[in-house]
Order: structure tokens, then sequence, then C-alpha cells
């Protein structure tokens, strides 16, 4: 255990390698503060120490201001404080940078030890490897932060080796992990086997663990993981109308992990059977013997129902549309070398935002058309009736054009706009005043 009088002064040489180090990342000899780490002894104990660099008027500055010790359960720091809005910060009061003495400048004081645990390059990870009982720790390879959890765990579990020169150095401080590797050595293998996958994603540790005990796949373990954490936290109320009470809900989740499936899966099943309308206090429908095959059947039976009941609704929409276009035909008008047709379907009005890139055929104007909020028009000319050229829309309410466009959304020729506003709007007007007398 060292105290704050076994904290030494960094050496030159280390000074050295620290400069250079900082000058390799940080060319410009920016004024702001930046961190770096370096191992060291102090007492004859393995100490990891944070210094804080920073150039101020042509000059480089380099200080100690943390200090964790290997066994110890607590950490130096001076100079050094913490806010949640700024993050750290270091009072350069000693060298004269600040001017004034503030909160952040005290003499070295002591802290738990997981306090002021600050990422930052190491400058020295091969003096660890110095040490005896630290030789093959491939240290040099754990490309994370935490090295000093990293190597107290090493002490314990020798695993930690085998782990980072797997390739997954984001399982070796995992004490579940560590103790599972312990006991099995086929666990070790499996690991190995897997490593790629484990490696670009982000598993939960119980869930691996539990991809090796129960014999499947990563993602399904973490998949059902997943739903687990997010169904205890409220996320799923139209699950939990079903399944009503902790025992039933716990019921529930030892199902679905009997069944290898997850949340999602089941979701999308009950949404089916609501759908179908079948009894879902039946044992039977909440707990199908093998889900996967009933759930292959409910969504082909909801998918045929539901297409089956889409295409009715369409078939009634698209006569409520033309219903609407034949009451209001007489505003239709062929003059000047220009025809002003109404369009007759959705179909239609899909075709001429196609043609023309534009979005009648969307933006629910079909749905404002069979509401008889709003009419489209298609203006043509005379000698190309089918030919999609500007496309109009009319208001029913204000009796006045809204909208009136070409291709891509250009306005129209001077000719058309006035063909449609001096023309045809004024018979248009007097056409709906019969319509709806």
């Amino acid at each position: 255990m060292i105290t704050e009088k076994d904290i030494k002064p960094i050496p030159k040489a280390m000074l050295g390698k620290i400069k250079k180090l900082d000058r390799r990342h940080n060319p410009a000899k920016s004024n702001r503060r930046r961190f770096y780490k370096y191992f060291t002894k102090f007492n004859r104990e393995l100490c990891e120490v944070t210094v804080a660099v920073r150039d101020y008027k042509n000059k480089w500055y380099c200080k100690q201001v943390v200090v964790h010790e290997l066994h110890g359960e607590k950490m130096f720091g001076q100079d050094i404080g913490y806010t949640y809005c700024g993050g750290y910060c270091v009072g350069w009061f000693r060298e004269g940078i600040d001017k004034i003495e503030s909160w952040k400048d005290y003499d070295w004081g002591w802290m738990e030890d997981n306090h002021f645990n600050i990422e930052a390059p190491f400058v020295n990870k091969e003096f660890v490897l110095k040490m005896p009982q630290f030789k093959y720790s491939a240290v040099d390879l754990y490309n994370r932060d935490n090295v000093l959890e990293y190597l107290r765990l090493y002490e314990q579990y020798p695993a930690t080796e085998y782990l980072v020169k797997c390739g997954l150095a984001v399982l070796a401080t995992s004490k579940i992990i560590l103790k599972k590797c312990a006991k099995d050595k086929k666990f070790c293998k499996w690991l190995y086997n897997h490593r790629f996958e484990i490696g670009v994603n982000n598993f939960y540790t119980t869930s691996i663990v539990r991809a090796y005990n129960e014999n499947r796949s990563i993602e399904e373990a973490y998949q059902f993981d997943t739903f687990v954490k997010s169904f205890q936290h409220g996320h799923w109320d139209r699950v939990k109308k079903i399944f009503k009470g902790k025992e039933e809900q716990y019921k529930f989740l030892k199902y679905l992990e009997k069944q290898k499936t997850d949340g999602f899966c089941y979701w999308d099943y009950l949404e089916a059977c609501e759908y179908l309308h079948l009894d879902m206090n039946l044992e039977r429908n909440r707990y199908p013997h093998d889900f996967k095959r009933w759930h292959d059947i409910r969504i082909d039976e909801y998918r045929s129902k539901k297409a089956e009941a889409d295409a009715k609704q369409n078939k009634m929409f698209c006569k409520k549309f033309a219903k609407v276009a034949k009451k209001y035909g007489a505003l239709q008008q062929e003059k000047n070398g220009f025809a002003i047709i109404i369009a007759k379907s959705p179909a239609d009005l899909k075709r001429e935002g196609e043609i023309l890139h534009h979005c009648v055929g969307s933006m629910n104007y079909d749905q404002k058309f069979a509401r008889e909020e709003t009419l489209i028009f298609f203006v043509r000319n005379k000698d190309q009736i089918e030919t999609p050229f500007v496309t109009l829309e009319y208001s029913l309410k204000n009796h006045k054009v809204l909208q009136c466009y070409g291709e891509h959304d250009t306005t129209p020729e001077e000719n058309v706009l006035q063909f449609v506003n001096n023309v045809w709007l004024p018979y248009a007007n007097r056409k709906l005043k019969k319509v709806c007398a």
C-alpha cells in the first residue's frame, strides 16, 4: 500500500516518451489539456499514473494528476476535479498558467479507487511485461482502457490472457465468463469458435453463457434476453393484458424460452390471433405446443383474411371514388384546344403522379377526393387526351384552384394558366352551383 509520500516525480525518460507521443497525437500544439498514462512502481507496488499535458505560450507542460495502485482500495489525485457539465478539470496554478488559485488546485489527496478512471493512451505497457507475474499476461494486446482491472483479474483468472489472444478483449474483464472458463475447458474452445461473432456484436455475457449451456445460437439467446429486459420495464402492454400477474408472466417467459423463440415472434402471433378473433383465454391458443408451427399457420391465416378484407375495402373505396367522380363530372370542359377531365379512380391518380413525377398519386389525395374535400382534374391537350400534361386540385369549399402543376411540379405555361383560371374556373363554379342545388 502506498502513501502520498511514496509518489515520485515523473522520470525524465518518461517525460520524453510522453512528449513524443503527445506530439504525434497533437502536432498543432493545441492549448487544450490532454491526458496520458504510464506504468511505474512506487514502494514496490505497480501503479498506473495519469498525467495532464498542455501547451501554453510555446512551452510544454506535463504533470501527474491521478495515481491508481494495483492492489490498493484508493486512488490519489492532485490538481484535478470533475463536474457533470465540464468533465475532468485540471488546475494549472502551480505552473503559473492559472493566475488565481481555485477549487481544482490542491495537494495530493485520496479517494476510493473507482474514481477518476480517465480514458487515455498508455505510454509504456511493456513495463508490465517485464514483471515476472505478468510476463504472459498479454497486456500489450489488451486494447481497452481498464488495464488495471484486467491485471487484477489476470492474477485470479489466467484465462484473461486466452480471451485477449482470441480477440475477445471485450470479455476479458467479465467474471461470469472467466469463472466459466476456469471450470469448463470446452467452453473455452466454444468461445474460440464463435470469436468473430462475439467480437462484432455487443452481446450480454449472460446470453453467451446461456447459448453455450442450451446449445442454441448466441443471437437467439440475446434476442430473448433483450425481450425479457424490455418486458420487465413495461414496453409490452398488449402482451401483459393476456398474461396478468407475476406468476403468469413468469410462466409465459419460461414458455418462450422452452420454445426457443422471443417476444417479437409472439407479438406477431398474438396480433394474428386477435385479428382472427381467437379466444386467448384458452390454453391451446395462449401456449400452443409447437409454437413455430402454429405461429406460421396463424400468420398465413391472418394474411389471407386481411388480403381478402383489404380487397373488399379497396373495392368499396373505388366505388365511392367513382361515385364522387360521376357526381362532379359536369365540371369537365373541352375548349380552346384543352380538355379538363376529372379523375375516375385512385389508379388514375397513381398513373398521373408516376408519369408527371409529382405527389398526386400519394399524400392521401384519393382519400380527400372520396370525402369530397377536394377534386383532382387532369388538364390535357385536346388532340392528346390520354397523355398526362398538367394536374390541378380544386377546392369544393373555397371554389378555387389550390394547385396547378406540370411535370416535376413545374409551373405550366401562361396559356394553360389563363385557360384554367379565366375559362374553366368560372365555368366549373357555375356548374357546381347546379350540382349542389
